[in-house]
């Protein structure tokens, strides 16, 4: 794979909606991942040499951390029956579908798996957040309209 290949497969991802995007081809691996903390650019985040033989072991190392980066990013305990709830990506925090509709949830309010919590708006597109646990919403601790970053807390729930 050569350099303006690379640079073409940047400038699809940064001009489509693909978060992330990974190729592997014989012997070269190249992930290119967009909401970089530093810029809002997308950013090659890997590029490996595969030796022969080795890509198994690659595609199992690279699900594995996908795997936990998602775990990471739904849910954190915080006591025993406390957990937070944590933001999947990098946008704009929206308690409700309009500005003047009501919240989605409020402090006190029951959730159960599959209630949408909130939206993150991420580049021109809304995404539902939905609950994952059942239990009562104790705090929300982002604010309406302002950013969120990738993992930070956004409700505090107690189980039930």
């Amino acid at each position: 794979m050569d350099i303006k290949h690379i640079k073409r497969l940047i400038k699809l991802v940064e001009t489509s909606s693909i978060e992330e995007l990974e190729i592997q081809e014989e012997n070269f691996q190249v992930r290119i991942t967009k909401g970089s903390k530093l810029s809002g650019v997308p950013m090659i985040q890997d590029v490996h040499m595969i030796q022969p033989g080795s890509q198994r072991a690659m595609a199992s190392h690279v699900e594995a951390s996908v795997h936990e980066s998602k775990s990471d990013a739904v849910s954190k305990k915080v006591d025993e029956n406390t957990v937070e709830i944590c933001s999947p990506m990098v946008g704009t925090f929206y308690w409700a579908p309009a500005p003047d509709a009501n919240p989605y949830v409020k402090e006190g309010d029951e959730i159960h798996p599959g209630k949408v919590l909130c939206i993150i708006e991420a580049m021109k597109l809304m995404n539902e957040i939905e609950a994952e646990i059942s239990g009562k919403i104790i705090k929300v601790l982002a604010e309406n309209g302002k950013p969120v970053e990738y993992n930070q807390p956004l409700f505090l729930v107690k189980k039930s």
